[in-house]
């Protein structure tokens, strides 16, 4: 099974950038779908963006789609997530999902293996 990292977390004002990181370890990470859910106070967890298993292709909710990246790098077998134009209401919990099903999942529920997550504050 796979096991997962994931950092690059912080606090950073409106308008910034940050990169997270899904480090991989266990199993090569393209053999998976990796996801970036993110969990804000109060609220339920939410998906944000997503990597396919072997197509690579890339998908991304609504308010971060623009605005964010998903990418993926065999070698350092890492899935990285950008974000920039960063606003206060994208503060969450961020954490990655992986999935060893071909297509793209959207409900934390269809994950199998999740990281421990990552804290992003944005100020106003």
């Amino acid at each position: 099974q796979v096991q997962l990292v994931e950092s690059g977390g912080g606090l950073v004002q409106a308008g910034g950038s940050l990169r997270l990181s899904c480090a991989a370890s266990g199993r090569t990470i393209s053999d998976y779908t990796i996801s970036w859910f993110r969990q804000a106070p109060g609220k339920e967890r939410e998906f944000a963006a997503a990597i396919a298993w072997f197509t690579a292709s890339t998908y991304y909710t609504g308010s971060v789609k623009g605005r964010s990246t998903i990418s993926r790098d065999n070698a350092k077998n890492t899935v990285y997530l950008q974000m920039n134009m960063l606003k206060p209401e994208d503060t969450a919990i961020y954490y990655c999902a992986a999935v060893q099903r071909r297509g793209v999942r959207y409900r934390p529920d269809d994950y199998d293996y999740w990281g421990q997550g990552t804290q992003v504050t944005v100020s106003s």
